[in-house]
């Protein structure tokens, strides 16, 4: 019997979509001369629905006992407390019915950016969400281009952060004329995820330092590096209003890059955020699916996609494997 046997893949009945997607990944892993079929599987029925009070209702309509779960769970901006209420729930009830091994594959790792005491009385949120998912009985977790690295740290069950950079270089490479652009972090914050990039391409990278008035909003810009007459290619791990990319566009186009594509790995797209997009000098925004965001590429052209399913699915049969993920950190699965 194949061990992919004793995989379920679970999610909820909203926001499936990336779910399904590494539930049909089909795609032959050569080992020593043998081909095992990654994953190919169902996911596992559950019924989640909202009682008349909005309390969360959710059962799993098949066995678990004794199987390895594994949760995918697509948490957007507008919904992030109920998805993530959703999920605990999903997971303890994994638990009472005697799962052998929990793992929440969660892309997007819900309050990432509140992952340090930055003011007086003010909460270390990222953490508090580690425990919750611990509490709840997880036993892994799978996550992706994490804001701040230390979060890992802060479970007491091994997570594995994952990284966009090699399906963001399959996509530069077959998408953009790379060998006439530059990369270019918005933030010094980004500055080693641009130079990484810049270093696997053989290009140069530039590096925009700026001065935030507030939250959310980005008072002044300044360019460090040559962009004339270059594809201008921003990185960054998020893009929430997308303010800061607009801005961006601006300070490239002025000082003589002839193109301006934004390349971020969780397109979070809060607020105006397809406004600004809309409004801006940017040529394309590309997001990884980590993200569920389909009803807003329908309202702006600029908007395109990296499927990073794949990823998702390989580390999953690795795991279940005993296999090393470190190969994914530098390599993208066909």
């Amino acid at each position: 019997m194949s061990a992919t046997n004793s995989i379920k893949l679970i999610s909820s009945d909203i926001h499936r979509g990336l779910a399904e997607l590494v539930s049909k990944r089909k795609t032959n892993y050569d080992k020593n001369k043998r081909n095992t079929l990654i994953l190919g599987l169902p996911l596992c029925k559950v019924d989640l629905k909202r009682e008349s009070n909005n309390e969360v209702s959710f059962s799993i309509r098949e066995s678990v006992r004794d199987e390895d779960i594994y949760i995918v769970s697509q948490i957007s901006s507008g919904d992030v407390n109920d998805r993530l209420l959703e999920l605990l729930i999903m997971i303890n009830a994994c638990r009472t019915a005697s799962a052998r091994r929990i793992t929440a594959v969660i892309p997007n790792f819900p309050y990432a950016r509140q992952d340090r005491k930055d003011k007086s009385r003010a909460p270390i949120t990222a953490k508090l969400v580690a425990d919750m998912l611990t509490t709840a009985g997880v036993n892994h977790i799978i996550t992706m281009d994490l804001h701040a690295s230390q979060i890992q740290g802060f479970f007491d069950v091994p997570a594995d952060n994952l990284y966009a950079e090699p399906s963001v270089l399959r996509y530069i490479k077959e998408n953009i004329d790379y060998k006439n652009s530059i990369l270019v972090s918005p933030d010094a914050g980004g500055a080693k995820r641009a130079a990484s990039l810049a270093d696997r391409l053989d290009l140069n990278f530039a590096l925009i330092h700026k001065e935030r008035a507030k939250p959310n909003e980005v008072s002044k810009m300044v360019l460090v590096g040559d962009v004339t007459d270059k594809i201008s290619i921003i990185v960054d791990d998020m893009a929430d209003t997308c303010g800061t990319l607009a801005k961006a566009a601006d300070i490239l186009l002025k000082n003589g890059s002839k193109m301006v594509i934004a390349i971020v790995t969780h397109g979070i797209l809060s607020g105006n955020a397809i406004k600004n997009i809309n409004n801006s000098n940017l040529n394309k925004v590309v997001c990884t699916n980590t993200v569920p965001f389909e009803k807003k590429l329908l309202l702006c052209p600029r908007l395109d996609t990296i499927d990073i399913s794949g990823v998702l699915a390989e580390s999953i049969r690795r795991l279940h494997n005993g296999e090393s993920v470190s190969y994914l950190f530098r390599n993208s699965p066909l």
